[in-house]
């Protein structure tokens, strides 16, 4: 695990990889109103703090994430350099029931988000587990792209990608460009895992498969049967593969640019 960033700052927003897509995802799982889940999350109104209870260092979610944050970890020292920056590692919060962050209060099951405010990355176990068990995102590897996804947003928030730079929505605007970044520099790292002879047959098909599960399209389309290009943040399926392809069939984060990309 690393140490700790920046001072933590009351009401910063959240860099979530997943935490819109996971309120999609809830509300098909749950039957709860979209806009009911989203005030709970990063960014979203306060909930009140609850106790929170401690994850099980043993918890076998636990042992597998403290392994896949280490190899994002061997990833990025040698990687980042290449984008003029030294790796400082974030601080792995891991969380089962709701925990407090300095981007404010998150309730359970919202899914795995990134903190720029501490520079700490908070992992849900309950929704790695829901990722194989109601997403069909079958495998381990699955489960270390959601992990090195929101690595790459720790990794903008070193480089200094602009925060603002994920407000615009739509089909090519800026949120999904942030997203598709940090799908990229997932494939940065999958590239490393595949160096180091980690992958078994199937890992690559394991990742592809939680990225097409997890775009826009395929959430809109399970939550209300209809795509709307107009309110993506994400990107489609088919983006988030392409991107991830791209990281990792390079290895090289400078190949990550979405925000010049002409086409995504």
């Amino acid at each position: 695990m690393g140490s700790s960033g920046s001072p933590a700052k009351r009401g910063a927003v959240a860099l979530s990889g997943t935490t819109i897509v996971i309120v999609l995802v809830l509300a098909v799982v749950t039957g709860k109103n979209p806009l009911e889940l989203l005030s709970s999350a990063p960014g979203g109104q306060s909930a009140a703090a609850g106790p929170q209870k401690p994850v099980d260092p043993n918890d076998p979610g636990a042992v597998f994430t403290r392994k896949i944050l280490a190899t994002t970890e061997d990833t990025w020292k040698v990687a980042l350099p290449k984008l003029g920056k030294t790796y400082k590692e974030p601080t792995l919060v891991l969380f089962r029931d709701g925990v407090e962050s300095a981007c404010g209060f998150q309730q359970a099951a919202v899914g795995p988000f990134y903190c720029p405010a501490d520079s700490k990355a908070y992992v849900d176990l309950d929704f790695l587990d829901d990722l194989q068990k109601k997403l069909d995102a079958l495998g381990d590897f699955a489960k270390g792209y959601v992990i090195a996804h929101e690595v790459g947003h720790h990794v903008q928030n070193l480089v200094g990608t602009p925060r603002g730079a994920g407000k615009d929505k739509g089909p090519t605007g800026n949120a999904v460009r942030m997203e598709l970044q940090a799908d990229c520099y997932a494939g940065v790292w999958g590239a490393y895992v595949k160096q180091q002879g980690l992958l078994e047959i199937g890992d690559i098909d394991e990742a592809l498969g939680a990225a097409t599960a997890i775009g826009d399209d395929t959430l809109q389309r399970r939550a209300r049967g209809r795509v709307s290009p107009e309110s993506f943040s994400h990107g489609t399926g088919e983006q988030r593969v392409r991107w991830f392809k791209r990281g990792m069939d390079t290895g090289v984060p400078t190949e990550c640019d979405t925000f010049s990309a002409a086409s995504l």
